[in-house]
């Protein structure tokens, strides 16, 4: 009997790989071991140190459950594979991995005069991610992978939503090298107006 679904492997496989990466991103929040605890006082200040990792990993755990949601939407437009899209579905997941190390790193240095190579980091792997997203897009229509007409025209308008992130991260990435606090206020309102695209569209 031939598998009613060609591409349930890979969709279990992915689900996996979301689920690794959203859990690695809390690994990092802890208060440090060289931190003395004395008082009720001590505990609180400890506390309020953390207060930036603990906003990137939301902000990180946002972005990655808003990039399941997608590509879970995604999967549903194709009925068909190749090697292309698995690959590209790879790049993709590769970015996604990646994402709890630029975390932790933004939740460590935001605040401090050191911030820029955190906030360039971290918006350097939103512009990848959305390359990702392209050439995902791409492979699955160059190869006609589509379920039907409607599906196609989803899937194109998806690959413009790619290009358009990839252009707007790629700009936050270079403009972080002066205004690294300002971009990553811009950052989180992107993915504000990605979760609130994400609620209000329909998928072929």
């Amino acid at each position: 009997m031939a598998e009613e679904n060609v591409n349930s492997r890979l969709e279990a496989f992915c689900d996996a790989v979301f689920a690794i990466a959203m859990t690695l991103l809390i690994i990092d929040i802890k208060i440090p071991s060289s931190v003395r605890i004395e008082t009720t006082n001590d505990f609180w200040l400890a506390l309020k140190h953390i207060v930036p990792s603990i906003l990137a990993f939301v902000l990180s755990f946002t972005i990655i459950l808003i990039t399941w949601v997608n590509h879970h939407a995604s999967l549903k437009l194709v009925n068909k594979s190749s090697a292309s899209f698995i690959f590209a579905n790879g790049f993709l997941l590769l970015t996604v991995v990646f994402l709890p190390f630029p975390t932790a790193l933004l939740g460590e240095y935001l605040f401090t005069d050191h911030s820029a190579p955190a906030v360039i980091l971290y918006d350097s792997t939103m512009a990848i991610q959305a390359l990702g997203w392209i050439l995902l897009t791409r492979a699955a229509l160059n190869n006609q992978l589509s379920r039907n007409e409607k599906s196609t025209l989803t899937i194109r308008e998806n690959g413009k939503y790619g290009y358009f992130a990839l252009t707007i991260y790629s700009l936050c990435a270079i403009i972080a090298f002066w205004f690294p606090l300002t971009i990553a206020v811009i950052t989180t309102l992107i993915w504000i107006f990605w979760l609130i695209l994400g609620i209000s569209m329909k998928h072929g």
